[in-house]
């Protein structure tokens, strides 16, 4: 499987942006698809981005117009965009990607991204 480090995260006021980025490293492969989650304690990981090998993204409705995912499939990152970050945005953001080479998807340890004053 694909090894993945996310980089990016930090603390940033409200209005502000921060660009996510996932590395994936550790063989040949190609990402199929691949997708941003966040999760805060106590509540379920949540999907918030999704690109997928083919078809059109798919955003989570409260980010929607304000993040976007992207990739770059010759160096395998996979980017999010946050743009007029909320406080509610505070949590821990995953990214995930699945690619020809195993069944299930990897995941990454997680960058925290925190949203205040």
């Amino acid at each position: 499987q694909a090894q993945l480090v996310e980089s990016g995260g930090g603390l940033v006021q409200p209005g502000g942006s921060l660009r996510l980025s996932c590395t994936a490293s550790g063989g040949s492969f190609t990402i199929l698809s691949a997708g941003w989650y966040r999760q805060v304690p106590g509540k379920q990981r949540e999907m918030v981005a999704e690109i997928p090998t083919f078809g059109n993204t798919n955003y989570a409705d409260s980010v929607k117009g304000r993040f976007t995912i992207s990739r770059d499939n010759r160096a395998n990152i996979i980017y999010l965009q946050m743009n007029s970050l909320k406080p509610e945005d505070t949590a821990a953001y995953y990214c995930a990607v699945l690619t020809d080479r195993a069944p299930n998807a990897s995941w990454g340890q997680g960058t925290q991204v925190t949203v205040s004053a």
